[in-house]
């Protein structure tokens, strides 16, 4: 069975300073589906967002944010288990820094654990540990780690599902007739340069590190398509029928 990296960020997973529920419920319905046909590795942020509509604190201090997800995580966790738990699947967490990617030792120790879970039909979440994580262990963002995550625990494919729904020849923000771009094997220099613009305040992101992200994977020999988290036909129809109707998929040619 072919090995999936699932990475939902945190534009997908809030909305309005909460977790938006409706997105949450679509995105749990597609992921089983999809353990139907994948092992499924599920990078999921929003810990942030969760610990803050239980307590207002500013987001711009490090210990608040950290606060924050210490607060958010078990919270979030809850709320997978209940959904996950009315289709007979059980999650598990997995919290991780950049040192647990640091040596090969420290990686197959992770790999380890997430063989057994996938082995028993476990769906791990995994998200950075951002309570504790110090700069020097920060990985930055959730795509850089899901990135991290397909390589180093042997996945096929990476998916990221963002308000981002493809990778365009220039910013459709900024041109009307900006046009996506299906198929890349390879990520230009100068993009991976462009400054990160997140468009959700709990978001750390924006394309530059999904970019990162498919460089990194591209350079391993492995694959990743980027689609709408708002909208999940195209992921679906891609990774369940092997439609590409949408989004990008970065593959070496």
């Amino acid at each position: 069975m072919r090995r999936l990296v699932l990475k939902v960020g945190s534009a997908v997973l809030t909305e309005q300073n909460r977790i938006a529920q409706e997105r949450m419920q679509n995105l749990i319905d597609l992921i089983v589906e999809l353990k139907k046909e994948y092992e499924v590795i599920f990078v999921s942020s929003g810990a942030v967002a969760a610990g803050y509509t239980e307590l207002k604190l500013d987001k711009s201090l490090l210990s608040n944010k950290q606060a924050l997800a210490s607060i958010g995580q078990p919270l979030l966790m809850n709320r997978y288990k209940k959904k996950f738990e009315k289709h007979g699947i059980l999650p598990s967490q997995i919290l991780v820094t950049a040192a647990n990617f640091n040596t090969k030792e420290q990686s197959e120790r992770a790999k380890n654990t997430i063989e057994t879970l996938l082995k028993n039909g476990v769906l791990p979440i995994i998200n950075e540990n951002d309570a504790t994580a110090t700069d020097e262990l920060e990985l930055g963002d959730n795509d850089q780690l899901s990135a991290y995550v397909a390589i180093h625990f042997d996945a096929d494919m990476l998916v990221i599902l963002s308000d981002i729904d493809a990778y365009f020849d220039k910013d459709p923000n900024e041109h009307d007739d900006a046009v996506v771009l299906p198929l890349v094997d390879h990520v230009k220099k100068s993009d991976l340069l462009r400054s990160v613009t997140p468009n959700n305040s709990f978001a750390t992101g924006g394309i530059v590190t999904k970019l990162k992200a498919a460089d990194y994977v591209l350079k391993h020999g492995k694959s990743m398509f980027l689609a709408s988290g708002f909208d999940l036909s195209d992921a679906r129809s891609y990774l369940l029928h092997g439609d590409h109707q949408g989004g990008t998929l970065f593959k070496k040619g």
